[in-house]
Order: C-alpha cells, then sequence, then structure tokens
C-alpha cells in the first residue's frame, strides 16, 4: 500500500508558511502604517464666522436756516455734515478778512509769543481811515507816527473787523493792493479753492466771494495756523494807545463756539463763519460751519447755535457687539465642536445713519484651548475703526490613537 504521509507535510507546510508570510507582511506594513497615521497632519477645524451688522442710528435732523446758506463739517474734512441754500460763490462780507489774515500769514509768519515786526502807521493809512469812513465801513482809529507790531494789527483787523487795517496790513505786507490780490489768487489756487475770488482786502466789495464748500476748508486752515486761531477765538483784547478792543463775534464761549469770523454787507447780508467743540459720550468733536445771507446779525447767531445744538444731537454712540457674544464655532471632523466668542464691549460714535462695515477673520486651528484669541472683528465708521478680539469658549483636543489609525486617509490623502 503506498504511503500517504508525506505529501499531507509538504501542503501543511506551504500552508504553515503561507499563513506566516501574511504575518510578517501584516506586522511589517502596521509597522509602517501606525506610526505614519500618528504623525500624519490633522484636518485643520470647520470655520464657521457670522457677525451681525449693528443697526442704523436714526438719522440727523439738522436746523438749517431757511433763508441765505449754510453749512457745517467736521473740522478738516472735505465732507458735509449738512448744507443749505445757495451751494455756490456768493458774497461773504467781511469773512473775506480770514482770507487776508492767512495770506499775510503765510507771506510774514508768526509764533506764538512772537508779535511780529513793528508797523508805523504813515499818513497813507490816516487816508485809508478816512476813505473807509466816507463810505460807512468799519473801521478802527489810526494815528500816523504810531507802531503797532503785526500781530496787533492782525487783532484789529479781526476783532475789530476794521477794513482800513485790512488794507494797511496788505499794504505793507504785499506794498500795494495789486500785489496782494496777485498773492491771494496764489493762495486760493495752492489750496484748490476754486470758488473763492478775492477782489479787495476787507471784503466790503461784494465781488470778494466764496461758497459753502470753500469756506469750510478756510476755516480749517484758520484754526491750522496757532497764531491765527488764537486771535478769532479772543474776546477782549488790550492794544496800545486803542486800548480795549471787543470781538465783534458776541457768539465766543456760548456753546462751545471758539471763532472765527462775522461779516455784514448789504450784498451778503450778515454772515458767521465759525468753530466749536463739543463732547459727545467721551469724544470731542470739533466743527466748522457758517451762515451767510441772514437778515440781521442776530438772526445769523440764532441760526448758528440752533445748527450747532441739531448737529450734536446727531451723533449717536451706537452699541456694536456685547462682550461673549458667540458670533462663529470650530467644528473637527472628529465631532468636537468650539463656539468662537467676543471678548470685550465695543461702541463707536457715528454721525446720523451712517453704516457701518463689519469684516471680521478667524485662524485656522486643528486644537485649540479655551481663552485662545483666535481672530478679530473690525468695525468701520467713517474711516475710523474699533477692533474686537475673538477667543474660543471650548477646547479642540487630539482625536488619539484609535482615530487616527482608523482614518487611513490621513496617510494616504
Amino acid at each position: 500500500m503506498p504511503p500517504t504521509s508525506a505529501p499531507v507535510r509538504r501542503r501543511r507546510g506551504i500552508v504553515a508558511f503561507s499563513a506566516g508570510g501574511i504575518l510578517v507582511v501584516v506586522a511589517v506594513a502596521l509597522g509602517l502604517y501606525v506610526p505614519a497615521a500618528l504623525a500624519a497632519p490633522l484636518p485643520t477645524a470647520q470655520l464657521e464666522l457670522t457677525v451681525p451688522t449693528p443697526p442704523a442710528a436714526e438719522p440727523a435732523q439738522l436746523a438749517l436756516p431757511g433763508i441765505g446758506s449754510g453749512a457745517i463739517a467736521e473740522e478738516g474734512s472735505g465732507e458735509f455734515l449738512g448744507e443749505s441754500g445757495q451751494t455756490g460763490p456768493v458774497p461773504i462780507a467781511s469773512v473775506t478778512k480770514v482770507v487776508t489774515a492767512l495770506v499775510v500769514l503765510e507771506a510774514h509768519p508768526l509764533t506764538e509769543g512772537d508779535d511780529g515786526p513793528g508797523i508805523t502807521m504813515t499818513a497813507a493809512d490816516v487816508q485809508l481811515l478816512e476813505q473807509t469812513r466816507a463810505v460807512d465801513g468799519s473801521y478802527e482809529l489810526v494815528n500816523e507816527g504810531q507802531t503797532l507790531s503785526e500781530r496787533q494789527v492782525l487783532e484789529i483787523m479781526l476783532l475789530k473787523s476794521a477794513n482800513n487795517y485790512a488794507e494797511t496790513v496788505t499794504n505793507w505786507a504785499f506794498g500795494s493792493l495789486a500785489g496782494y490780490l496777485d498773492a491771494a489768487r496764489s493762495f486760493t489756487a495752492a489750496h484748490g479753492l476754486a470758488d473763492t475770488t478775492i477782489v479787495d482786502a476787507s471784503g466790503l466789495d461784494p465781488g470778494s466771494r466764496s461758497s459753502t464748500k470753500d469756506l469750510m476748508t478756510i476755516a480749517s486752515l484758520a484754526l491750522a495756523d496757532p497764531v491765527l486761531a488764537k486771535i478769532v477765538s479772543t474776546a477782549i483784547d488790550q492794544v496800545p494807545v486803542i486800548g480795549e478792543i471787543d470781538n465783534s463775534n458776541k457768539l465766543l464761549g456760548i456753546d462751545g463756539i471758539d471763532g472765527i469770523k462775522t461779516g455784514t454787507t448789504d450784498e451778503a447780508g450778515s454772515c458767521l463763519l465759525f468753530s466749536a467743540e463739543f463732547t459727545v459720550g467721551d469724544e470731542t468733536k470739533s466743527v466748522v460751519g457758517v451762515i451767510l445771507g441772514a437778515e440781521s446779525s442776530q438772526a445769523a447767531r440764532d441760526a448758528v447755535q440752533a445748527l450747532l445744538a441739531s448737529t450734536k444731537a446727531g451723533f449717536t454712540t451706537l452699541p456694536l457687539i456685547k462682550a461673549n457674544t458667540e458670533v462663529g464655532s470650530y467644528t473637527t471632523e472628529w465631532g468636537e465642536t468650539a463656539p468662537i466668542v467676543t471678548t470685550s464691549d465695543s461702541d463707536a460714535l457715528v454721525w446720523s445713519d451712517d453704516p457701518v462695515d463689519v469684516d471680521a477673520s478667524a485662524a485656522d486651528v486643528v486644537t485649540v484651548q479655551t481663552g485662545a484669541n483666535v481672530g478679530t472683528i473690525r468695525y468701520t465708521v467713517d474711516d475710523v475703526t474699533e477692533q474686537v478680539a475673538l477667543s474660543v469658549d471650548g477646547t479642540l483636543q487630539d482625536p488619539g490613537f484609535w482615530w487616527r489609525i482608523g482614518h487611513p486617509e490621513l496617510v494616504f490623502g
């Protein structure tokens, strides 16, 4: 009978060898895969970010004059907060003297504490006084041989609105009216005052004209010069020989008004170029404005005060967001979620119903600890940006061994 044991042993040997080989392969594979899976980068958490836009405030209701022209703007701004009436050039009366002062100071600048050179009055200056009286213009007395500093002459011109002193200072600075007018044209061109035409030093001539737009720029230029800003904010001054002089602007010190110039002629009506400061919330606002063509000086003052009060009321402290407001979340592929919250309250001072632009961003994260700062909300109002930091209100942890090795896509993509 033929033997049968040898073939059986060969098959078992083959099976044993195959199983052992597979185990070796598996062991090798696992030895490579597991470290690779544990070392593979985890996917970033899914980010959701939704920041609410604050509702707009109520629109401002400005008390603009019903006659003539009016305008108001933040100091240094090229945009009106409001305007009414004629927007083109109109006569501006003695408001012209602000341009006169700016042009003189550009040619003969003064610094704080410096009165400048002495200007000696001549027979020609006495003649200017007589000519001013003859046409019923505003004036201040002058004596031949009297010497005043450049600053004092400017003070008399602006505070007393003395037409004769406007001509005196421009003749001194530029040699003649023609010389001054050349300088004034260069000044208005350099500052983009396309609506402003200057034909005299005092504004008595109705040909000296400007627009509400240009006057906002002129007011800001005046306030930017510390010497001129101080002069126009002075209520009472003492001048040698002449004595005490009062500012023709009777609103100084009322409702935060600190300048700038009055003016009245038949053609221009009553005019008042003004500046003021007021506080809203914890911010101080500086504004400039103008009333042109009012029926009387009192009407101009009343219009300024009403416009200022309504402008102040038009600024609103608008809540933007509260601390601990949930604005988003992170969610991992292994099922953990962490809310994203704001870290502080924030508000902004807004004008009227100006919109608030909202922009937010947050970092990509894989794991994160609670309280970590992860992003920022940016609220922009009129080119001013408020920032609020974002943090996570929760923890995203590593998913651990079994999740990692159970997701081969980490290794193989």
